[in-house]
């Protein structure tokens, strides 16, 4: 009788500074089969991020590295690739992890990093995008996995979310619809990477088997571009 081989789950490591909500949306997508992928360890430079409990609560080993003043940035990012090394991982996800990483870091897993931002890059890279939209009055906003390089947020975009912008909207409410599609686009693209789909080429984006000329556009509340 011939066993049937059973399909490899792409093994993640997942690096989080704060609540975890994209993390919960990785390990939804792993627990439920929608994603061929399994988290192997939760990472954060803090002790508190709520984000380790939701690593807790699906079984998922949590390590924490913390740095003080002091600590050099290559330092840090030496002892962040051994803990990584630890568990073979193929792709290594941001998901709102708060720290520049060195150049060195990126280099070394260039193809294999990826990130999800806040915003429709390159519009709006660093911090406070939300409002810093609002106080541009846009009239969209959205969210960017790319690949990571050693520019921040300056990676090959692979695919992105849009929301409309509300005359009444708060950064709150333009936040939390935001949100909503990073949790629906980050373990697609995860998902395109699992199943070979997805490369990168020096700095173009391929995806099955030819480059992208502009990035993969999804609207708010539509599975396709």
């Amino acid at each position: 009788m011939t066993k049937t081989k059973t399909a490899q789950r792409l093994p993640l490591v997942v690096l989080i500074s704060g609540e975890g909500t994209n993390l919960q949306a990785i390990l939804d997508a792993c627990a439920s089969g929608a994603l061929s992928a399994e988290v192997c360890t939760v990472i954060s430079n803090r002790a508190d991020a709520p984000g380790l409990r939701r690593a807790i609560a699906a079984g998922v080993p949590i390590h924490t590295i913390q740095a003080t003043a002091q600590t050099a940035r290559t330092d840090y990012d030496t002892a962040l690739r051994i803990l990584i090394e630890r568990h073979n991982p193929q792709l290594i996800l941001l998901a709102g992890f708060m720290r520049i990483l060195s150049d060195a870091f990126v280099r070394h897993y260039r193809g294999r990093l990826l990130n999800i931002h806040p915003a429709l890059l390159p519009k709006y890279r660093g911090l406070h995008t939300h409002r810093r939209v609002l106080a541009a009055g846009e009239h969209e906003h959205g969210c960017s996995v790319h690949f990571v390089t050693e520019e921040l947020d300056g990676g090959p975009v692979i695919a992105q979310a849009k929301v409309a912008v509300r005359p009444d909207d708060t950064e709150a409410a333009l936040r939390a619809r935001v949100q909503r599609q990073e949790h629906r686009l980050y373990p697609r693209v995860v998902g395109w990477f699992a199943a070979g789909r997805l490369l990168l080429k020096n700095q173009t984006v391929w995806l099955d088997g030819a480059p992208l000329t502009r990035p993969k556009m999804f609207a708010e509340g539509s599975d396709s571009e």
